[in-house]
């Protein structure tokens, strides 16, 4: 998103954590109501024309929403929604596209509060490997002519029982309704969004060897000081890795022949 978009994105995000400060609203709850406007915003492509209309004052088109949703949801999520509309947005599109996000992030915000967003982001990442490491089973979650019963009842018996139930919902709603995105670029998205709730940013670590807790820890401590902010690690091991070790944050790859940038990585794997 660019301009006016991103700034009312931004402007949703401290609305919902302004809501799911309150210890009495259900953030996986709202979770579910925001992917249900998802999909009705994804599916009228006239009603979020007339909701991103910048000739329309955003009271008006409040209003609209109020009356389409009381009665169908909380009053939080008609309250969260009546606020993006308020805003401008680039396109229409973009407006789908920040519900779409408000309700994952509203997913990691429950899982936070339950103490349990880390068990979510590494669940994530190891789906994400599998899938990467099985054509067949990412063809039967990726192909458009694959019902989405068939594919939300793989995702149920591939992770239900195994993983927490953030986890499962974020799996199934971008297997079920990728709206043009890759697997794979879902998956980083809902990390990126994960490590945002706390600040910090993911690391994508490759090592030729496992590493031990003591030196996740050494290397984590590293690359915070290297970057000014905490940093969640993906860990994956591959003997060929350059260098014995290779991280990446975000499109910055820093691997074992960048000496001078790798210093303190490489210290914080020694001993």
């Amino acid at each position: 998103m660019i301009g006016a978009s991103r700034e009312a994105l931004a402007a949703g995000r401290d609305n919902l954590e302004s809501l799911t400060d309150n210890t009495s609203v259900d953030a996986a709850k709202l979770a579910e109501e925001l992917a249900a406007v998802t999909t009705l915003l994804d599916r009228e492509v006239s009603l979020r024309r007339v909701l991103t209309d910048p000739s329309r004052s955003g009271q008006d088109k409040a209003q609209l929403v109020a009356s389409l949703l009381s009665g169908q949801v909380s009053g939080e999520t008609v309250d969260l929604v009546s606020g993006l509309v308020r805003s401008r947005w680039s396109g229409a599109r973009d407006l789908v596209d920040a519900v779409e996000e408000l309700g994952a992030y509203a997913e990691v915000v429950a899982a936070d509060k339950a103490g349990t967003l880390d068990d979510v982001e590494d669940e994530l990442f190891r789906f994400g490997r599998v899938v990467s490491g099985s054509h067949e089973l990412r063809s039967a979650l990726t192909e458009p002519k694959a019902g989405t019963a068939a594919k939300a009842e793989l995702i149920k018996k591939l992770l239900g029982g195994r993983a927490n139930a953030g986890t499962v919902r974020l799996v199934t709603s971008l297997v079920t309704n990728p709206r043009g995105r890759s697997l794979e670029g879902g998956l980083e998205a809902y990390s990126k969004l994960a490590a945002a709730r706390r600040g910090r940013v993911v690391a994508l670590v490759t090592t030729a060897i496992p590493l031990s807790d003591r030196q996740k820890e050494r290397l984590s401590v590293a690359l915070a000081g290297l970057y000014g902010r905490q940093v969640h690690l993906n860990i994956d091991v591959d003997p060929a890795v350059a260098g014995g070790v290779r991280v990446q944050i975000g499109d910055e790859i820093i691997d074992g022949t960048v000496a001078s940038r790798l210093e303190g990585a490489r210290q914080g794997l020694e001993g």
